[in-house]
């Protein structure tokens, strides 16, 4: 009895606690993340424009700058401590090294200011992650607190970048984990993304939205459509990861087998690159938004250009750059969204917006963080037609994530078989045995048919 009239107001507690907290961090955590926009705006401007010759200078020269910063900076790490945003929450209670939290922000302007081809996102939510436990642990939180307050942090980065604060929140804390996502850490996490987004737009950081012109009567074509753009931007988001994986194994392997100083790797990586774009276009350098602007506008791209863009981001940033990994994503799936759309009768540009979304949700293993981007960037009208894409795409792409420290809580298949809460890198997941029993059968009745005929 007496619990039914105390728990709503230990709820009503704990709502105005985090509301207190979430808006508190967001508001630092989005003054952090705007002035390193504002820096990166300003050098990325400087060199976006400049001749072909001087990219393929400035290549190799960002690439040594990176890969001294990343050595020098990483070698002292107090207690073998990472600082990766996701094993901060899994491994570490909440706690992110101090000394590196400049390191990947100045490498991410190198990174891109020079021509490597990243995204913004990845400094932001460490800025945001690191913030929010420095604000943590100054407040004294319990540590399962400071890990719901990192993520809050994590949230408030990606919203200030993008300019969609529900998804992004949502993208933060479902990055977390595969198969399951922390609804305790949802409500901070939006408070945080919000009051982040908005503290940005303060600092004066302007935000591109894309309507979609798109009739409001359900069209089951349309929609049958859109499942197989999610199939095939599925297995797009596959070969993109399967490609950054094995490049960068190719560069370690390299490093290793010729005892190359580190620091040197990214110099080659440059040099790769500089290289290249003496026979691909420059368009796939830097965060390359114009060729996404275009793709969402409608306007003819490359059929191939998914694949240029997925080899400058592979060479990048398995050489050793550092840069941000989301924004390639929205680039491939416009593109490829695109080039499917045209391929199928649809409008390029709605095919661009879900193929967008669908290559986040499944590269990233966020399809409803992916579903609330679609509602934010194209409005409501494409609701139904993202939904389908963005499941599609999370199912075909299997385990395997642009995140290797994501803990897998469940398998996408009843026909996989997994050990919940291991990290992806370290997951070892298998058909099950009921499947390949019903395998065997089926091979033991072929060759007993085969023997009576």
């Amino acid at each position: 009895m007496i619990r039914t009239y105390i728990e709503p107001l230990v709820m009503l507690a704990t709502l105005l606690r985090w509301f207190f907290f979430a808006a508190l961090t967001g508001i630092i955590v989005g003054t952090g993340t705007s002035l390193f926009l504002h820096a990166l705006y300003f050098f990325y401007d400087k060199t976006e424009s400049i001749p072909l010759y001087l990219h393929m200078i400035l290549l190799p020269i960002g690439g040594v700058l990176n890969g001294l910063i990343i050595h020098y900076g990483y070698r002292h790490l107090a207690g073998g401590m990472k600082d990766s945003t996701i094993a901060a929450v899994h491994q570490q209670s909440g706690l992110l090294p101090y000394k590196t939290f400049l390191l990947k922000p100045l490498a991410a302007i190198i990174t891109l200011a020079s021509g490597g081809s990243a995204g913004k996102e990845g400094p932001c939510s460490h800025i945001g992650g690191t913030l929010a436990s420095w604000f943590g642990q100054l407040i004294h939180l319990t540590p399962e607190l400071q890990k719901r307050i990192v993520a809050c942090g994590v949230s408030a980065g990606f919203a200030s970048v993008f300019g969609t604060p529900i998804a992004r929140a949502i993208y933060g804390v479902e990055v977390l984990t595969i198969g399951r996502l922390r609804y305790d850490f949802i409500f901070p996490a939006v408070i945080a993304g919000i009051s982040s987004f908005e503290v940005s737009k303060l600092w004066r950081l302007s935000y591109t939205y894309y309507p979609v012109s798109i009739s409001s009567h359900f069209s089951e074509i349309l929609f049958l459509k859109m499942i197989l753009i999610g199939l095939i931007c599925g297995l797009i988001a596959w070969l993109f990861i399967e490609l950054f994986e094995n490049v960068r194994l190719l560069f370690r392997v390299t490093q290793q087998r010729f005892n190359i100083w580190p620091p040197l790797m990214p110099f080659l990586g440059g040099l790769i690159l500089s290289l290249l774009i003496l026979i691909l276009p420059s368009d796939y350098l830097g965060l390359s938004l114009p060729i996404m602007d275009r793709a969402l506008a409608g306007d003819h791209v490359p059929y191939e250009g998914f694949v240029w863009k997925a080899l400058f981001v592979a060479i990048t940033l398995g050489s050793g750059f550092y840069g941000g990994i989301v924004t390639p994503q929205f680039v491939i799936g416009a593109i490829s969204g695109n080039v499917l759309a045209s391929l199928l009768g649809m409008d390029p540009a709605l095919g661009a917006a879900i193929g967008m979304v669908a290559v986040v949700a499944s590269a990233s293993n966020t399809p409803i963080a992916a579903i609330f981007m679609g509602y934010e960037l194209f409005g409501s009208l494409t609701g139904v037609y993202v939904v389908g894409a963005c499941i599609t795409a999370y199912i075909i792409i299997g385990h395997r994530s642009v995140y290797p420290d994501q803990l897998v809580a469940y398998p996408k298949s009843l026909w996989m078989s997994l050990q919940p809460g291991i990290p992806l890198e370290n997951e070892k997941i298998h058909i099950s045995y009921g499947l390949l029993r019903k395998i065997k059968r089926l091979q033991q009745k072929r060759r007993h048919s085969r023997f009576y005929k």
